[in-house]
Protein backbone atom coordinates (compact mmCIF):
# COMPACT_ATOMS: atom_id res chain seq x y z
CA UNK A 1 0.00 0.00 0.00
CA UNK A 2 1.65 3.62 -1.18
CA UNK A 3 1.25 6.21 1.16
CA UNK A 4 1.80 9.75 0.82
CA UNK A 5 1.46 11.56 4.34
CA UNK A 6 0.24 9.19 5.89
CA UNK A 7 -2.93 8.38 3.53
CA UNK A 8 -3.15 5.17 1.27
CA UNK A 9 -3.03 6.36 -2.07
CA UNK A 10 -6.21 4.98 -2.99
CA UNK A 11 -8.07 7.25 -0.80
CA UNK A 12 -6.58 10.04 -2.52
CA UNK A 13 -7.64 8.37 -5.99
CA UNK A 14 -11.16 8.06 -4.73
CA UNK A 15 -11.73 11.49 -3.57
CA UNK A 16 -9.60 12.78 -6.48
CA UNK A 17 -12.31 10.71 -8.88
CA UNK A 18 -15.42 11.62 -6.93
CA UNK A 19 -14.47 15.59 -6.66
CA UNK A 20 -13.84 15.41 -10.78
CA UNK A 21 -17.10 13.58 -11.04
CA UNK A 22 -18.59 16.44 -9.36
CA UNK A 23 -17.13 19.21 -11.33
CA UNK A 24 -18.22 17.45 -14.44
CA UNK A 25 -21.71 16.49 -12.78
CA UNK A 26 -22.51 20.08 -12.00
CA UNK A 27 -21.41 21.49 -15.20
CA UNK A 28 -23.41 18.74 -17.16
CA UNK A 29 -26.54 19.64 -15.06
CA UNK A 30 -26.71 23.22 -16.58
CA UNK A 31 -26.90 21.75 -20.31
CA UNK A 32 -27.71 18.06 -20.51
CA UNK A 33 -29.09 17.41 -17.13
CA UNK A 34 -30.21 13.56 -18.66
CA UNK A 35 -26.08 12.85 -18.80
CA UNK A 36 -25.39 13.67 -14.74
CA UNK A 37 -26.48 10.23 -13.84
CA UNK A 38 -24.71 8.28 -16.32
CA UNK A 39 -21.80 10.34 -15.06
CA UNK A 40 -22.64 9.38 -11.53
CA UNK A 41 -22.84 5.38 -12.59
CA UNK A 42 -19.83 5.40 -13.96
CA UNK A 43 -17.93 7.21 -10.63
CA UNK A 44 -19.41 4.46 -8.72
CA UNK A 45 -18.40 1.45 -10.86
CA UNK A 46 -15.29 2.90 -11.25
CA UNK A 47 -14.35 3.61 -7.08
CA UNK A 48 -15.83 0.12 -6.81
CA UNK A 49 -13.15 -1.63 -9.19
CA UNK A 50 -10.54 0.25 -7.30
CA UNK A 51 -12.13 -1.61 -4.28
CA UNK A 52 -11.57 -4.92 -5.75
CA UNK A 53 -7.91 -5.49 -4.15
CA UNK A 54 -9.08 -5.09 -0.68
CA UNK A 55 -12.47 -6.22 -1.06
CA UNK A 56 -10.96 -9.89 -2.33
CA UNK A 57 -8.00 -9.39 0.99
CA UNK A 58 -11.06 -8.60 3.53
CA UNK A 59 -12.56 -11.41 1.98
CA UNK A 60 -9.59 -13.98 2.23
CA UNK A 61 -8.69 -12.78 5.43
CA UNK A 62 -12.29 -13.64 7.08
CA UNK A 63 -11.98 -16.78 5.18
CA UNK A 64 -8.41 -16.91 6.80
CA UNK A 65 -10.03 -16.37 10.16
CA UNK A 66 -13.25 -18.36 9.69
CA UNK A 67 -10.78 -21.78 8.81
CA UNK A 68 -8.73 -21.20 11.64
CA UNK A 69 -11.88 -20.57 13.85
CA UNK A 70 -14.09 -23.99 12.53
CA UNK A 71 -16.62 -21.81 11.39
CA UNK A 72 -18.84 -23.53 8.58
CA UNK A 73 -18.05 -21.93 5.47
CA UNK A 74 -21.29 -22.12 4.37
CA UNK A 75 -22.31 -19.50 6.88
CA UNK A 76 -19.33 -17.44 5.59
CA UNK A 77 -20.38 -17.49 1.98
CA UNK A 78 -24.07 -16.18 3.33
CA UNK A 79 -22.48 -13.54 5.66
CA UNK A 80 -20.31 -12.56 2.41
CA UNK A 81 -23.17 -12.50 0.01
CA UNK A 82 -25.58 -11.04 2.81
CA UNK A 83 -22.64 -7.52 3.42
CA UNK A 84 -22.25 -7.55 -0.35
CA UNK A 85 -25.81 -7.15 -0.70
CA UNK A 86 -25.77 -4.44 1.60
CA UNK A 87 -23.28 -2.35 -0.21
CA UNK A 88 -24.55 -2.82 -3.65
CA UNK A 89 -28.73 -1.94 -2.27
CA UNK A 90 -26.66 1.63 -0.60
CA UNK A 91 -25.27 1.82 -4.09
CA UNK A 92 -27.95 1.77 -5.42
CA UNK A 93 -30.54 3.97 -3.56
CA UNK A 94 -27.82 6.44 -3.24
CA UNK A 95 -27.74 6.97 -6.93
CA UNK A 96 -31.84 6.69 -7.04
CA UNK A 97 -31.78 9.36 -4.11
CA UNK A 98 -29.13 11.96 -6.33
CA UNK A 99 -31.29 11.43 -8.87
CA UNK A 100 -34.26 12.47 -7.03
CA UNK A 101 -36.47 9.07 -7.05
CA UNK A 102 -36.71 8.55 -3.42
CA UNK A 103 -39.37 6.36 -3.86
CA UNK A 104 -37.60 4.00 -5.75
CA UNK A 105 -34.72 3.96 -3.15
CA UNK A 106 -37.33 3.20 -0.51
CA UNK A 107 -38.49 0.31 -2.60
CA UNK A 108 -34.87 -0.64 -3.25
CA UNK A 109 -33.66 -0.66 0.31
CA UNK A 110 -37.06 -2.65 1.48
CA UNK A 111 -36.76 -5.46 -1.41
CA UNK A 112 -32.67 -5.81 -0.13
CA UNK A 113 -33.79 -5.93 3.65
CA UNK A 114 -36.35 -8.65 2.66
CA UNK A 115 -33.42 -10.54 1.00
CA UNK A 116 -31.14 -10.19 4.29
CA UNK A 117 -33.36 -11.57 6.38
CA UNK A 118 -34.53 -14.33 3.88
CA UNK A 119 -30.51 -15.23 3.62
CA UNK A 120 -30.40 -15.04 7.40
CA UNK A 121 -32.48 -17.50 8.26
CA UNK A 122 -30.19 -20.44 8.02
CA UNK A 123 -27.26 -18.58 10.22
CA UNK A 124 -30.57 -17.45 12.86
CA UNK A 125 -31.96 -20.91 12.96
CA UNK A 126 -28.40 -22.11 14.05
CA UNK A 127 -28.02 -20.31 16.28
CA UNK A 128 -31.24 -20.76 18.11
CA UNK A 129 -30.22 -24.72 17.98
CA UNK A 130 -27.39 -23.59 19.85
CA UNK A 131 -29.09 -21.99 22.71
CA UNK A 132 -31.29 -24.80 22.88
CA UNK A 133 -28.67 -27.34 23.34
CA UNK A 134 -27.05 -25.16 25.90
CA UNK A 135 -29.85 -24.13 28.08
CA UNK A 136 -31.11 -27.32 30.48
Amino acid sequence: MDTKKGLPMEIIRIVGIGLIALIIIILLKQYKPEFAIYISLLTGALILLLLTDQLSGIVDLIQSIAGKANINSQFLSLLIKITGIAFLSEFAVSICRDSGEGAIATKIELGSKIIIISMSIPIISSLLEIILQVLP
